[in-house]
């Protein structure tokens, strides 16, 4: 019998910091434009103290729990839920292509290369889940298909559970890299996630539960969508009536990346959608 470890917030958090300070990213913003940004920033922080009376013993626990996110390595995962869907509906002004949304703290580059038509990896015992076949094409803005186009493709198990992020599950557990075909279609079979909790047994879950909020995030898949001489997609599919849909933690739902999958009569569930990518 496997006992399951389930993952911690710490665990989590963790993994997901010492990712992202590899990648160490930059911005070309200058001493003007980021003087602009501190100034609004701040300014919008102090009109928040002033309006709701913030005191001192307030204050003290804030600065507290600052400390404790970045101890517990959860500021990757607190900025993903809470802050990423502002700046990604940012980028949105400026592409006419398929809906974005935002990356989240579980993306992690170089999975398996796949075929156009291929299986995500996956255990024996997620195979006991709802197969989802996934099928569409890509497209450039003219509707033309993108041969050889990249769709990274990664999302929970039926626990709820991401590989490398989960102890208990194979590296590349339901992630992969597919290549589509000449006319840029795709066929993936997968499993249908399920909705999961972020981790709350550290500080942003304190957070979320201080304001009688919840940490439930729909179940959906990401995507990472990618051609040469076009802008690539980071976005997030998720499911038609599916709990936590209209009331997302992360606030990152939008109506043009709801799946509808219908029963086939292979016993699978199928779906089709296709990605449109503005030029680059």
């Amino acid at each position: 019998m496997t006992t399951i470890e389930s993952p911690t917030a710490a665990g989590s958090g963790t993994a997901a910091t010492d990712k992202f300070k590899r990648e160490r990213v930059s911005a070309d913003t200058s001493p003007e434009r980021l003087a602009a940004i501190a100034k609004d920033a701040l300014g919008a922080l102090h009109k928040v103290i002033l309006d709701h009376g913030v005191t001192y013993p307030e204050y003290r626990v804030f600065k507290q729990w600052l400390i404790d996110v970045g101890e517990g390595g959860e500021w990757p995962l607190f900025l993903d839920v809470f802050i990423e869907h502002a700046v990604e509906e940012v980028l949105a002004r400026s592409r006419k292509g398929t809906k974005g949304s935002i990356e989240g703290p579980y993306y992690v580059p170089n999975a398996p290369k796949l075929p156009s038509v291929c299986t995500l990896p996956m255990r024996e015992e997620d195979k006991k889940a709802t197969p989802l076949v996934f099928t569409g094409q890509v497209t450039d803005l003219d509707g033309n298909g993108i041969g050889g186009a990249i769709i990274e493709l990664w999302h929970a198990d039926e626990e709820g559970y991401y590989s490398q992020f989960a102890p208990h599950l194979p590296k590349w557990n339901l992630r992969g890299t597919i290549v589509t075909d000449d006319e840029g279609r795709y066929e993936i079979t997968t499993i249908q996630p399920a909705p999961y909790q972020i981790p709350t047994d550290g500080p942003t879950g304190q957070f979320i539960e201080a304001q009688n909020g919840h940490p439930w995030r729909p179940a959906h898949l990401h995507l990472i969508v990618s051609a040469p001489g076009k802008e690539s997609v980071t976005t997030q599919l998720y499911f038609k009536g599916g709990d936590w849909v209209a009331n997302d933690v992360a606030s990152a739902v939008k109506p043009e990346l709801i799946l509808d999958p219908q029963p086939g009569d292979d016993g699978k569930n199928h779906v089709t959608y296709n990605f449109a990518l503005d030029p680059a």
